[in-house]
């Protein structure tokens, strides 16, 4: 069975798709941020994901909060009576510490607010 054809469409390039190994001591660079935060009118995180993948880095997950509050301690909430359109977000990238070190600075033209943190990671297992 044939692997899936990546998605390339709404300006996602496919640049040529390579894989490498990772050590097994890495980081793991973890971004606070709203659903409705933007970049350049478009969503935030999609923009940091997007960023990423352009420069390489080995992988990114966005996840997707139900409840949350930050530094202002706006409590932010999806709940049945009220769907809050600001949503927590949390994206997470592993990669060597120096690639994650070297995508900060890409972060700062991007970010307005949110949380940044970086903490070790091993790596277990990352294979196609």
């Amino acid at each position: 069975m044939a692997p899936p054809t990546p998605n390339t469409s709404s300006g996602e390039s496919s640049s040529a798709s390579k894989t490498r190994d990772l050590p097994q001591e890495c980081s793991l660079l973890r971004i606070f941020l709203g659903e409705a935060d933007e970049y350049m009118r478009r969503p935030l995180y999609r923009a940091i994901v997007l960023r990423a993948r352009e420069l390489h880095l080995a992988g990114a997950t966005v996840l997707r909060g139900p409840m949350g509050f930050g530094r202002s301690s706006h409590l932010h909430n999806a709940n049945i009576l009220r769907l809050s359109l600001d949503l927590p977000i949390v994206v997470e990238i592993v990669d060597e510490t120096q690639k994650i070190t070297a995508f900060l600075p890409e972060l700062d033209k991007m970010m307005r607010g949110g949380l940044i943190t970086i903490e070790r990671a091993e790596v277990f297992h990352y294979r196609h």
